[in-house]
């Protein structure tokens, strides 16, 4: 999965979910603070309601309807959003809203259409092997096989995933931020998800049977190193040869 996500990911606010429980007033005072939030905040690029905004020079941003509460978690969570510069390429930085806050944002985004709703994810539910070839199949291409990210066309780059947390892996999962391809239930159901976020946490701290890890950065990096390190031992084993060499002791002792 290409996340534009995307290029080394930020820490986040914990996210305490969707529901409004506990909170006095309910659903319509939590959508209500979103959308003060949101004119304040957002609709000078996304249009006061929601369908994006065009201008003289382009699409300032992109509509909201049915981008749905998964799309606004995503991006307010990793920082994404709000933007400075619509022509840039959002990237991980810390969220410029607080958990509350972008609560309220994300229940007002709900309400613009049918979009997808943040996962409910459960990494201890899923099972490890399973994960692992949901994201060789469809996340190893871009994010590489440590989940270190790669570079994408256009100068786009796919983030690195060693920091993501689980709720913002199954949004990003759902949604398909930038380049990314959208992976509905029907592509990667629930059990799949869970699994697949799992082995992404275990991406995060992998074990190393075999080893120094070097950074995990593949095998063509790592052949690299091992052929400098194999060529300066073997200078160093040249250099010692030619101390050893007779030749050389003999002219070291005439006068």
């Amino acid at each position: 999965m290409a996340l534009p996500l995307l290029v080394t990911a930020a820490a986040t606010p914990a996210f305490a979910g969707l529901g409004a429980a506990g909170r006095p007033g309910g659903d319509d005072e939590l959508v209500a603070e979103g959308r003060e939030l949101y004119e304040t905040g957002c609709s000078s690029c996304h249009g006061p309601d929601g369908r994006g905004v065009v201008d003289e020079q382009g699409e300032r941003g992109p509509s909201l309807e049915n981008a749905g509460e998964a799309a606004a978690y995503y991006y307010l969570s990793t920082g994404r959003m709000p933007l400075a510069n619509s022509e840039e390429q959002p990237t991980s930085k810390e969220p410029a809203y607080g958990p509350e806050e972008i609560e309220a944002l994300v229940a007002f985004v709900g309400t613009l259409g049918t979009g997808p709703d943040v996962p409910d994810v459960d990494p201890e539910a899923g099972d490890l092997a399973i994960g692992g070839e949901v994201f060789r199949a469809n996340c190893q291409a871009c994010h590489g096989a440590a989940g270190t990210g790669g570079a994408l066309s256009y100068g786009r780059a796919a983030p690195r995933l060693t920091s993501a947390p689980p709720r913002q892996i199954g949004s990003a999962v759902r949604v398909g931020p930038g380049e990314m391809p959208v992976f509905g239930p029907d592509l990667i159901d629930a059990d799949e998800l869970n699994g697949l976020v799992r082995y992404v946490q275990y991406l995060q701290d992998p074990e190393d049977p075999g080893g120094l890890p070097i950074g995990r950065t593949g095998p063509i990096p790592e052949g690299f190193v091992a052929w400098l390190v194999g060529m300066v031992a073997l200078l160093g084993v040249v250099a010692w040869i030619g101390t050893r060499s007779p030749i050389r002791r003999t002219r070291g002792s005439e006068p």
